[in-house]
Formats: structure tokens, sequence, C-alpha cells
């Protein structure tokens, strides 16, 4: 299986965006359970900006369709319209 991770702008976007991505979730946590008075804005700001450095690093890539979020999207999309097109008779179960 090939890397969708290869050119070094890609990793570097990756490695920022995973220290984020962890840090606002820290944030998140430490937020719901009151061991902290941290802001819930900046958890949410951190969480976005890492996905955004995410989907930056793939297009340097030139992947972006084996991201994660697309492929996700492009099941539910897949599903919501062969259910849709399905009719009694034709569909078992």
């Amino acid at each position: 299986m090939k890397s969708t991770h290869r050119h070094p702008i890609n990793r570097m976007f990756h490695v920022v965006g995973l220290l984020l991505y962890s840090y606002g979730f820290y944030i998140l946590i430490s937020h719901v359970t009151g061991d902290h008075d941290l802001y819930l804005v900046s958890s949410l700001a951190m969480w976005f900006t890492a996905i955004d450095l995410f989907i930056v690093g793939h297009v340097f890539e030139g992947n972006v369709g084996a991201m994660t979020l697309t492929l996700l999207f492009k099941y539910v999309k897949f599903k919501l319209s062969t259910k849709r097109s399905c009719r009694p008779i034709s569909c078992a179960g």
C-alpha cells in the first residue's frame, strides 16, 4: 500500500496538526471534567486549525481524496443514495 504522507510539507503539517488536535482534546476533557478552567472555544479553534492543517497537507501531497473525512463522507453519501433507490421488492434486508 502506498503511503499518503510522503511529501515533507504534508508530514510537517500533520505533526503540527496532531499536536494541536491532542492539546485541544486535553483542553476539552479538562473543561468537561472541571479539572481546569480552560476555554472551550480555544479547544474548538485548535481542533478546526488541526483539521485545516491536515487538509492543506493533503493538498500539497495531491491526494485529498485519500483523507479519512473524504472517504467517510463518500461512504455515507453512497449508503444514503442506495437506501433511497432501494425498492421493497428488490431489496432484501
